[in-house]
């Protein structure tokens, strides 16, 4: 049996996203219980040069969204990074997920060999190419992204004291 494309990107997002809103569920019942503003989550980073909680949920919506559009040759969702709450947070996970769940499965079958260009960096002379083919981009560039700032937001929500172990993490398959 061959895995699709499809099979090897919406389900893990899906199964990752749902792992996500548990834990910011459960960063807000932790702060509930001990009195804590659960907007100060919203400063904490790993280290003083790695970015915030809502950089790294805004990450993996923009890894995931910006996945399955390039793939299904569709637009990108606009969604500005403005999230200023858990439940912003939670909110664009939800928008994030209505997205890529109302991609078909052959939208995204048979894109192994699709030519994907992706421009990094600042707008002008800096800024360069990459380009993949479709199973490239998904496997060795986008799933590695998703899931390292996926076990960013975890680290840090952990690191913050939330009682959270290896199950959330995984979520639900």
């Amino acid at each position: 049996m061959s895995l699709s494309m499809y099979q090897a990107s919406v389900p893990p997002m899906l199964q990752m996203f749902g792992s996500m809103t548990n834990l910011l569920d459960k960063a807000v019942a932790h702060c509930e219980a001990r009195k804590i503003d659960p907007a100060r989550l919203l400063t904490y980073r790993l280290a003083m040069d790695m970015n915030p909680l809502p950089n790294q949920i805004q990450a993996i919506s923009d890894q995931a969204k910006g996945c399955v559009a390039r793939l299904a040759g569709l637009d990108i969702p606009s969604m500005p990074d403005t999230e200023a709450s858990i439940d912003d947070l939670k909110a664009r996970i939800a928008k994030t997920v209505e997205f890529i769940k109302s991609v078909k499965p052959d939208q995204i079958n048979g894109t192994e060999d699709k030519e994907i260009v992706l421009k990094l960096g600042p707008a002008g002379p800096n800024q360069f190419e990459m380009k993949f083919t479709g199973a490239q981009y998904l496997l060795h560039f986008v799933m590695p992204n998703f899931y390292f700032h996926h076990t960013t937001a975890y680290d840090i929500l952990r690191h913050a004291g939330v009682p959270i172990g290896k199950r959330d993490f995984m979520g639900s398959i």
